[in-house]
């Protein structure tokens, strides 16, 4: 008789890891943020938009409060036929470009002195915490009476503002590199220079792109309150004019230009961060 032998079924292997946490006999499930589908962050926005068309249809919001989203769509285009609100986009681009420019050069130069060196940090960091505590638009009456109600004044207010983003976030990734590659940078033997091109630097760069992602919502944040001071153009001044008359389709859609501002240059700077930062592996994918 024949006696027929059956192969040994392979050996499975498991990670050490894996059977260490005993998780070896079980699927591992995924914990990680699922992939987003296309332009997913619109959906809040849609929703609310919703909502408001609803409210506006149904009577619920009183069109003398706020508008219903079609009369400010028809507003914004006669806006737009008429040149106003080109006038008024421009003026405020310009402002809010040149004080985050300053600001953002400035309050990086500044993180990488107290950052970099014990002498900077003693000098830089006390003054600019307790800028940081001062809000800055609280500044506003004193700078009025050094700089006058002209543009210097409101590009320094946007700028002040800036600096401190800047500062705080970019100091803060500076110095929370971590302990054990200083020592590995010991170890290899690399010079100061080398070792802030090739790891400070670097391990910094998560920390700038969020100042820089801070700094420009709190350049539109502070820009429209300046110009609502002795301001001839500009968003914010097209909307202190429109409350004066009672105008809410005109507010409405300098809110919503700002809104749109504020979300490209979110956005453009969020694909920057992932062009830049393609080595890094995050939650968010």
């Amino acid at each position: 008789m024949t006696s027929t032998l059956s192969a040994p079924a392979p050996a499975r292997t498991v990670a050490p890891e894996a059977e260490r946490l005993g998780v070896a006999d079980r699927q591992i499930r995924r914990l990680g943020l699922r992939k987003a589908f296309p332009f997913s962050r619109l959906a809040g926005v849609l929703l609310l938009l919703a909502v408001w068309a609803v409210g506006s249809l149904t009577g619920f919001i009183d069109a003398r409060k706020l508008s219903a989203p079609w009369t400010v769509v028809t507003t914004a285009v006669d806006l737009i036929s008429t040149g106003i609100l080109q006038e008024h986009v421009l003026a405020s681009l310009s402002r809010a470009a040149i004080g985050f420019a300053f600001g953002v050069v400035i309050g990086t130069a500044l993180a990488v002195a107290a950052g970099l060196t014990r002498s900077g940090d003693a000098l830089i960091d006390g003054p600019i915490q307790l800028k940081r505590a001062i809000p800055t638009l609280g500044l506003i009456p004193l700078l009025i009476l050094w700089l006058g109600i002209g543009e210097t004044f409101k590009i320094v207010i946007i700028a002040l503002g800036v600096v401190v983003h800047m500062y705080i976030q970019t100091h803060n990734s500076l110095t929370s590199i971590d302990n054990r590659y200083v020592e590995l940078a010991e170890v290899l033997g690399l010079s100061r220079a080398t070792f802030i091109r090739k790891v400070v630097l670097p391990g910094a760069m998560p920390g700038f792109f969020l100042g820089l992602r801070l700094s420009v919502t709190g350049a539109w944040l502070t820009l429209i309150v300046v110009e609502g001071i002795n301001a001839v153009t500009g968003l914010g001044k097209m909307m202190y004019n429109a409350q004066n008359y009672g105008q809410s389709d005109v507010i409405l859609v300098g809110l919503a230009v700002y809104g749109i501002f504020g979300l490209l240059s979110d956005s453009v700077l969020r694909y920057v961060e992932r062009r830049s930062l393609s080595w890094r592996k995050t939650l968010a994918g």
